[in-house]
This record gives structure tokens, C-alpha cells and sequence, in this order.
């Protein structure tokens, strides 16, 4: 991937959050998204539509969360 503007660098907090998140397996963010759409689909079972819906919009941003994490890893940072 180019660096399309070769002045631009990473801010402190998330050259922090990427050294920890680049640790973690990949799958680490697959299967706790997993969880979270079965937790959503209990909630939901269990008549609590408000927490069933919001646990399962955090697998979409935990999936979000380990494509960057893959790029990361793949591409490397400053």
C-alpha cells in the first residue's frame, strides 16, 4: 500500500494501540465477534431488544477492528 502523503505519521495513541493489538491472533477478533452475535441472539430470545441489538453491533465493528489489525500486520506501520 503507498503512502500517498509521505509526511503524514502516526499519532502516539495509535502506534500505542497498534504495538498492543499486534499481538493478538487474527482469529481473536473473528471469534469474539462470533460471541457477540450469539449473546445479540439470546438477548433477543430473552426479550431485551435494546442490549440484543447494541452487543450485536459491536461484531461489526470488531470485524472492522481485525481487517485493520490484518492490514497492520501485513503492511506495518511508521
Amino acid at each position: 500500500m503507498a503512502n500517498f502523503n509521505p509526511e503524514a505519521r502516526e499519532g502516539r495513541v495509535a502506534k500505542m494501540i497498534e504495538d498492543v493489538t499486534e499481538k493478538l491472533p487474527s482469529d481473536t477478533f473473528l471469534w469474539t465477534a462470533v460471541g457477540s452475535t450469539i449473546l445479540s441472539v439470546a438477548l433477543l430470545a430473552k426479550g431485551k431488544k435494546h442490549a440484543g441489538l447494541w452487543v450485536g453491533q459491536l461484531g461489526l465493528s470488531l470485524l472492522i477492528m481485525g481487517l485493520y489489525n490484518k492490514v497492520v500486520k501485513l503492511e506495518g506501520h511508521d
